[in-house]
């Protein structure tokens, strides 16, 4: 891929059959661990399949990240008869979307240097979407700002920030050992 430009926002059939991949594993992760809420946290659940946005965005562009996390959100709610939730959707999207942005730029994924751009822009995704969520409960559910910033925000942040950040470096070191094998890295 060296010397060939990556537009992030190309949104064809390869990207539409990753983004179902990617939402359909999202939902199924997310629904298997939907039942380990974070005691006082507000429907705040332990979430390693957060990473799956986040690594999807970052291989195939913020489209396929955005419909990753908010359809997948969808669906792992819907499956744990949570029902639908639109601000939390948005922000599970938003967590997919935002270290896409960065997906023209990595051209090694196995390379120390994209690890930790990729690392940095989780951290960017899960406050910028957890925080999207978050803050939408004070209009929606008339919270105070202290139990968005503590029952939402600081449990979703650090759940989704952490099973990132342990996550995505395997998942990337992973893709670039098969992208090598099958002749695309």
């Amino acid at each position: 891929m060296a010397g060939k430009k990556k537009s992030i926002w190309k949104f064809g059939t390869r990207e539409v059959v990753f983004a179902a991949i990617g939402a359909a594993l999202y939902a199924v992760l997310a629904y298997a661990t939907n039942v380990l809420q974070l005691p006082g946290a507000g429907n705040v659940s332990i979430r390693p399949a957060a990473v799956i946005p986040m690594f999807f965005g970052i291989a195939f562009g913020p489209i396929v990240g955005f419909i990753t996390g908010f359809v997948g959100n969808i669906l792992s709610d819907l499956l744990s008869g949570w029902g639908f939730w639109f601000w939390w959707d948005l922000g599970n999207g938003l967590m997919g979307l935002i270290p896409g942005l960065i997906a023209a730029s990595i051209v090694d994924y196995g390379a120390l240097k994209s690890i930790l751009l990729g690392e940095l822009f989780v951290i960017l995704g899960a406050a910028g979407g957890m925080g999207v969520a978050s803050l939408s409960e004070m209009w929606v559910s008339g919270a105070d700002l202290n139990t968005v910033i503590f029952a939402n925000f600081i449990p979703a942040f650090i759940g989704n920030t952490v099973n990132g950040l342990i996550l995505l470096p395997i998942l990337m070191v992973a893709y670039a050992a098969i992208s090598k094998r099958s002749g695309r890295g």
